[in-house]
């Protein structure tokens, strides 16, 4: 059976959920190896393992803390070269992408991004147009590199090996003509990650204003989920830029998606049209995120809102 190559996304010391959506994507495919770069792989051995790696090469060095992503093309494309693996999978993220560009351009394989499915013929189920269609695509030349989105796989646990392989890697001079000069970690709360959330609460424009947020801060702790914001919200100054959802801000891809007060443009749809299952509040029955929703609500968010959240607390009491 055929390696499927899989780059970890993870921050040293715990493993992002996504890279377990791939190895749970890559056991259908092949047989999944994954590739860490940096320190922790020992200590993330077992939850690869849990999730069904078969191998995880290991190349520890601080080349890739200390550069931009062209170290980490270059190791796949050497590794690509020595394991002949069916295919490559990475994170559809800002990242993600621009690791896969370079690996492609490196091989001269083709790459397919924004990808929400993948078959056992490597054909790929792809959002292109900024969301607009979704296509059935299949690279034409050489092994397929393919981005996926986080949350478009649920990951399922599948007992692996996950046999440590070290690598031995040194980035020409090239891969480090880019250096990393400083890191800023941005403050966490609570709440969960945006992209990679089960579940994301979105304000839009019909909040009103930055005070209202609270609303959908409130009802996104009562379901444990994430806050998300549309781009009229974020440039409005009412909720940081990070937590935009859409064309030029974040994709997710949750269980539920909770849209209020969004009208529905194309550049927010292209961000969250993929969520399992859409419910929408918004006050005009003619907005187009309603052409997404599995489940609308008809009426002022500041009526509806509050009663969501009443019901969700008398439930949990």
């Amino acid at each position: 059976m055929a390696e499927i190559l899989i780059l970890a996304d993870h921050d040293g010391e715990s493993v992002k959920k996504v890279t377990f959506e791939l190895i749970t994507l890559a056991r259908t495919l092949g047989e999944p190896a994954v590739v860490w770069t940096g320190p922790g792989a020992e200590s993330a051995q077992a939850r690869l393992a849990e999730y069904g790696a078969a191998k995880i090469y290991v190349c520890p060095g601080p080349d890739f803390d200390d550069y931009v992503v062209a170290p980490k093309a270059e190791l796949l494309a050497e590794l690509a070269a020595s394991a002949a693996p069916a295919a490559v999978l990475l994170p559809n993220t800002a990242e993600g992408r621009e690791v896969g560009g370079r690996l492609a351009v490196k091989t001269g394989w083709g790459i397919l991004t924004d990808v929400v499915g993948v078959d056992q013929s490597l054909s790929a189920d792809q959002v292109i147009f900024g969301g607009a269609i979704n296509v059935t695509s299949r690279v034409r030349t050489g092994t397929p590199i393919i981005a996926v989105r986080p949350n478009a796989i649920t990951p399922e646990p599948a007992e692996g090996a996950a046999v440590i392989e070290p690598v031995s890697f040194t980035p020409s001079e090239t891969a480090r003509q880019a250096r990393v000069t400083g890191k800023v970690v941005a403050e966490r709360g609570a709440r969960p990650e945006l992209t990679e959330a089960s579940i994301v609460v979105s304000g839009g424009r019909g909040v009103g204003s930055a005070d209202n947020m609270a609303l959908i801060e409130k009802l996104a702790d009562k379901l444990g989920a994430a806050v998300g914001a549309s781009r009229a919200v974020t440039d409005a100054g009412w909720y940081p830029h990070q937590f935009q959802v859409g064309q030029t801000g974040k994709t997710v891809s949750p269980q539920l998606y909770v849209a209020i007060g969004i009208s529905g443009a194309i550049q927010h749809r292209a961000g969250m049209q993929t969520s399992k299952t859409i419910m929408v509040v918004n006050k005009d029955p003619e907005a187009p995120i309603f052409e997404l929703a599995d489940f609308g609500v008809v009426g002022d968010l500041f009526n509806v809102v509050p009663q969501l959240v009443e019901e969700i607390e008398n439930r949990a009491g």
